[in-house]
């Protein structure tokens, strides 16, 4: 539940994550970033495509997520591509690498935002889906649309 003090701007979101894997639980972690990296997030400069999370060594970090150079950057930018540390509790994070051991979980990215000035990510543990899987979920979409429109034409 979001309080109303709570300024929340989404910047982007892994539209892929959750129709190639069944999300299980979410974390929201807070991002080490240099200060190109906030003002090109500031601009909406990044992507997630692609992107994911590792444990290493007992901390989390973000790797493959894009961040575009600053515009108003000079040569002391931002890499675009580079391995971003995620701050979670220690406890956090030992249950997501104990997930992670299980078979086929792996830690999505969801979508990057603002929080009171602060940049989070929200991560989720994900299973991969199967073909069959995604073809049901689309039919599953179609049909309740199909419902949604024959009712609404009902009404009229």
């Amino acid at each position: 539940m979001v309080k109303k003090d709570e300024a929340i701007k989404i910047i982007c979101q892994n539209k892929q994550a959750r129709r190639n894997f069944f999300i299980d639980d979410t974390y929201e972690a807070g991002m080490v970033l240099v200060g190109t990296e906030v003002k090109a997030l500031r601009e909406g400069r990044a992507n997630l495509t692609d992107s994911y999370a590792a444990v290493k060594n007992d901390e989390l970090f973000l790797l493959d997520m894009h961040i575009s150079p600053y515009s108003h950057g000079n040569r002391y930018n931002h890499e675009p591509r580079r391995m971003r540390k995620l701050l979670l509790h220690k406890r956090e994070i030992r249950k997501i690498y104990g997930k992670t051991k299980e078979r086929g979980f792996t830690i999505v990215p969801l979508k990057v935002y603002f929080k009171n000035g602060k940049a989070k990510v929200e991560i989720g543990l994900g299973k991969g889906k199967k073909l069959y899987d995604k073809r049901e979920d689309l039919k599953q979409r179609d049909d309740k649309r199909d419902m949604e429109r024959a009712l609404r034409e009902k009404h009229r």
